[in-house]
């Protein structure tokens, strides 16, 4: 792969994009692409092809890989019109090549020709070209040479491309994949993830210290959540890296894992990419028999490692993330920029020391590095700011995510996050008929002060009725206080979410709050958007619902 890279004019500093699966093929073209000490940067096949192209058009990839054929939840999927679209939009800013790999159902390898002139090949002419007496070499290069581009979410805006480092990538990654997750060489280690998302770099780490790792392509509900969870135990899994959404889903179907497999190898499973509230984490711990290390840890792609994290050696609390990460330098800031973790008042998650996995460089940023430090380091000068709203236990020294701190709610002065309100609402899951929730404050040009909403999607056959919207209420006063319940309780159809599996929660208050917004391709349910403008008009939907509307 490396030789056929070297021999369509791969060299240190270009960029190898991806299309693709999660897969050997997948692997094999990171690695590869890191020897040479090219960047790569891979999409999943899910995302749009506004979404690639948002993507693509900024870094300028010199060669490109495409599925043509890719399978989810049983359907198949065609991808040659996506694939077509992209490499032409590519070939006049800088693509050399276009490979195209066979079917990941048949096997088949189909060409395009030639779109616009373009050298497209198949994986064979590819591998051709490179020089099979080549022998493997990696180039030396600097700590900070450039390894990956990742991106923001792009949600509510054009995706940031996130330049990461080959030395901050590997160690922080091996740090946390030896020390956190306790991965050791003899281990397998399964992380559901697509090739988009940070967590795909972060398990190519386990094989740098000998650890097998299981790639699996295509949804865990198919053809039902029990087969998902039966592979985990007969592939005797000893480190399963999930999401609070799969464990909720596990939950509200009614599905017992221990009644689908024994899970004897299982030793740690780590939960990331959301708030794991209090009673998910009882349940998660319990659904595997009381015996596993949870690991909850929370991190980012701008800064590839995690900022609270866990060992196997510290005990753990329900609800709480064990320990600041390793090496890192995380504190909680109030607005004037003061450390309030000692007093059990939420704020804002900051770093306030370097470390190595900041990102290098933003890809297409001044020579000064402008728009690196207005993204990261501009609301406390000098001072990483994450985005995530926190509070530290002042006995337990535990951590807790309460949300995003540009999601903060704000009614009447008192702030608090989301992820407070989700707890509660967790005891609601399955047995009440909730699917899933949404909350985020509402504040128009023309409001006062902000509101609170929640929007609630129920499984089938079930509705939000006023017992149970008075039963929600009850319990959020009752937990927390009366200035957390939500001053409107609506049923939706559907809640949006990334396609790695985030609640998309600040896109919906924009639009609650009077802008209109574009989905990005990172938006695995862009309809679900539009079922949200009508409540910028709130006073006409409670009027004519009575506080519960279903849309």
């Amino acid at each position: 792969m490396a030789a056929a890279m070297r021999a369509c004019g791969v060299r240190v500093g270009d960029r190898v994009a991806a299309i693709i699966t999660n897969s050997i093929i997948a692997v094999t073209i990171a690695l590869a692409t890191a020897s040479i000490g090219g960047i790569f940067s891979g999409t999943a096949t899910d995302m749009g092809q506004d979404g690639i192209l948002d993507r693509y058009r900024q870094i300028r990839p010199k060669l490109i890989f495409s599925e043509i054929e890719a399978q989810y939840a049983g359907k198949k999927i065609g991808l040659i019109p996506k694939a077509t679209a992209v490499i032409r939009a590519l070939s006049g800013i800088g693509l050399k090549y276009a490979v195209l790999l066979p079917s990941s159902i048949t096997g088949e390898h189909i060409s395009l020709g030639q779109p616009d002139d373009l050298p497209t090949l198949t994986l064979p002419e590819f591998l051709g070209l490179g020089d099979r007496n080549w022998e493997l070499r990696f180039e030396q290069l600097p700590f900070n040479h450039p390894v990956y581009i990742l991106y923001s979410s792009g949600t509510s805006g054009p995706p940031k491309c996130i330049v990461h480092s080959a030395g901050g990538a590997l160690l922080q990654s091996k740090k946390d994949t030896m020390l956190a997750k306790d991965i050791r060489d003899e281990d397998v280690h399964f992380q559901y993830t697509t090739t988009g998302w940070l967590l795909w770099m972060y398990m190519l780490t386990a094989l740098s210290v000998g650890a097998t790792v299981v790639l699996y392509d295509g949804s865990p509900f198919y053809p039902d959540i029990k087969t998902y969870l039966k592979l985990v135990s007969d592939l005797d899994v000893n480190i399963f890296g999930t999401s609070p959404r799969f464990m909720s889903e596990i939950q509200g179907r009614g599905v017992n894992p221990l009644e689908v497999g024994p899970f004897t190898s299982l030793r740690v499973v780590s939960v990331t990419g959301a708030v794991l509230t209090a009673p998910m984490f009882e349940f998660t711990f319990n659904a595997f028999g009381g015996r596993v290390y949870l690991l909850s840890t929370s991190g980012g792609t701008d800064i590839f490692c995690s900022l609270v994290s866990g060992a196997p050696t510290l005990p753990i609390y329900v609800g709480e993330t064990q320990y600041k990460a390793l090496g890192m330098k995380v504190e909680v800031f109030d607005d004037a920029g003061n450390n309030v973790e000692d007093k059990g008042e939420p704020g804002e998650l900051v770093v306030t020391r370097p470390h190595p996995s900041l990102p290098i460089m933003l890809w297409g940023d001044t020579s000064d590095g402008k728009k690196l430090r207005e993204t990261y380091f501009s609301h406390y000068p000098g001072i990483y700011r994450h985005g995530d709203f926190m509070v530290v236990n002042r006995e337990t020294k535990g951590l807790m995510i309460l949300g995003r701190s540009d999601g903060v709610l704000n009614p009447s002065g008192v702030r608090f996050g989301s992820g407070e309100i989700y707890s509660v609402l967790e005891r609601f899951t399955g047995a009440a008929g909730i699917d899933d929730t949404l909350c985020i404050g509402q504040r128009r040009t023309e409001d006062k002060h902000e509101r609170v909403l929640l929007f609630v999607k129920m499984r089938p056959g079930c509705s939000l009725t006023k017992k149970l919207e008075g039963e929600i209420r009850s319990a959020i006063k009752n937990v927390l206080s009366t200035r957390h319940v939500p001053e409107y309780i609506f049923e939706v159809e559907d809640i949006p979410y990334t396609v790695n599996g985030k609640k998309i929660e600040i896109a919906v208050k924009q639009i609650v709050s009077g802008s209109t917004m574009k989905p990005s391709g990172t938006v695995a349910n862009p309809e679900s958007l539009k079922l949200y403008y009508k409540y910028k008009d709130i006073e006409k939907v409670v009027g004519s619902s009575s506080r519960n509307a279903k849309l």
